[in-house]
């Protein structure tokens, strides 16, 4: 019922747009024997024009403009659904911003406490370090040190002896020295 109510609306407003377009032509007579003719035969021909055109035409018409509803219609829930999937994601994203900078507070606080770990292990080994190398220290220097002891004792020893030599070079005479080396002769063959 609604499309012959828009077909006559149509319909009415070609015949208002054709008497405007009559009266605005050079003849100032409108409504004439001739031109009510002329007038009724292109209404006719518009008319049945309108009715072959929705007779072989309608349905195909009809078809377009419906699908064509439908397939606007279609897009339209497309552009909802993925539009709603985009706000999906952005609060996501926005989430993953804000789970960032909590992230990254982690991070950075690890971060710290593996230097502060590590920090402590260096100051830790160089302390050990130092007290081995204390220890090496006093091992060389008291390993030196009795070293320079044994060496002075070794040179002391050759000095008395060649200080007692010289002395008992110039004290013994022949005889005595005769004397010794048969005395230390003996002692040497009884033991």
């Amino acid at each position: 019922m609604k499309r012959v109510y828009v077909f006559f609306a149509v319909l009415l407003t070609a015949l208002a747009v054709a008497s405007v377009a009559l009266a605005a032509g050079d003849d100032h007579a409108l409504f004439t024997t001739e031109n009510v003719k002329d007038y009724a035969w292109r209404i006719g021909n518009l008319i049945i024009f309108a009715w072959l055109l929705y007779k072989f035409a309608g349905a195909k018409i009809k078809g377009f403009f419906v699908g064509r509803r439908d397939q606007i219609k279609q897009e339209l829930d497309d552009l909802q659904s993925r539009q709603a999937e985009a706000e999906k994601k952005l609060k996501e994203v926005e989430a993953g911003i804000a789970n960032m900078a909590q992230e990254k507070e982690a991070i950075l606080t690890e971060a710290r406490a593996q230097g502060e770990a590590i920090k402590a292990a260096i100051i830790e080994k160089a302390h050990k370090d130092a007290e081995a190398l204390k220890e090496q220290a006093k091992r060389t220097a008291a390993n030196e040190a009795q070293a320079a002891v044994d060496t002075i004792r070794a040179e002391m020893a050759e000095m008395v002896m060649a200080a007692a030599e010289k002395i008992v070079s110039e004290k013994l005479s022949a005889k005595d020295h005769e004397k010794l080396v048969d005395d230390y002769l003996t002692k040497v063959v009884l033991n």
